[in-house]
């Protein structure tokens, strides 16, 4: 599906006539004036699946962020904005088809980082809670209170429940049934799977971040059936031969002046992958 169907960025000389016309000399820096134009990209035509490839510094995720604030994507993590960040969106333009819209959404790596720390916090107070379980366990097996009163009744009838049940049950049956036993590539994986539904706009900032070669299979898998079967277009930055590998996909390469749209083998940074293991051959053999 394509919603948002082409994205027109400011061109080189709109940029200039806005910057010679700020009258003040303080700034050191009109970000993100200037990182865009560098490789004379103004305008990217969408298909369903839409990558843009390039090298540390080439703007890709800038972009990423000037389309979601644009579109009025949500989004779970702040990012820093400069004076002038405001001006730079105001100058762009897009055209979309919102029918049968359900959701736009842009996911960065700070919010798969925050997800997977929060599973660490939430599984580290469960390991203290289980220590506290077993110290109670111990304690009270062993305790020889008798019932006086009826003040007594409670602790009575916790002391019957822990000698009717061995370690282990009771444990887990008293410990939160929230706990996830993934390793941070799972969590990472599931943290897409939840986040993506059907009929919306997710703008993805190098997803394989956290995500194992297995890993990213999987998420190229399930990203080209969402794409192909539950209504979901994809606009996603990346440098993964591997999500550069997605069928169909639009790969704007940033990396060349003016960008151009190439296929994912003719990329820098699939060739360094594919002469490695081309240098290497006779060791898989």
């Amino acid at each position: 599906m394509v919603y948002l169907k082409e994205f027109v960025f400011p061109s080189e000389n709109a940029e200039h006539l806005f910057i010679s016309g700020i009258k003040s000399t303080c700034y050191k820096t009109f970000y993100p004036f200037g990182i865009i134009s560098k490789n004379l990209f103004e305008r990217i035509d969408f298909s369903p699946i839409t990558i843009l490839y390039g090298s540390n510094g080439s703007g890709k995720s800038t972009a990423l962020n000037i389309i979601a604030e644009k579109i009025g994507a949500d989004r779970e993590s702040v990012f820093n904005r400069s004076d002038f960040y405001g001006n730079y969106v105001d100058m762009c333009d897009f055209v979309m088809d919102d029918y049968d819209l359900n959701e736009i959404k842009i996911v960065t790596s700070d919010d798969v980082f925050d997800y997977i720390l929060d599973i660490r916090n939430t599984n580290e107070g469960i390991d203290k809670r289980r220590s506290r379980l077993l110290e109670d366990y111990i304690n009270t097996k062993e305790s020889r209170a008798v019932m006086k009163s009826l003040d007594d009744y409670e602790t009575i009838k916790h002391i019957n429940e822990v000698r009717r049940k061995s370690r282990s049950k009771y444990i887990n049956e008293n410990l939160t049934k929230n706990l996830r036993t993934y390793s941070n590539g799972e969590n990472a994986c599931r943290y897409f799977l939840d986040s993506i539904k059907e009929n919306g706009i997710y703008i993805l900032d190098e997803p394989e971040n956290s995500l194992s070669p297995k890993r990213q299979i999987e998420l190229v898998k399930f990203i080209e059936d969402s794409a192909r079967f539950f209504g979901c277009q994809f606009i996603i930055s990346t440098h993964s031969p591997f999500i550069l590998s997605m069928k169909e996909a639009t790969i704007y390469n940033m990396d060349k002046c003016p960008v151009s749209i190439d296929k994912w083998t003719e990329l820098d940074n699939v060739k360094e992958y594919y002469n490695f293991f081309m240098e290497h051959k006779n060791e898989f053999e």
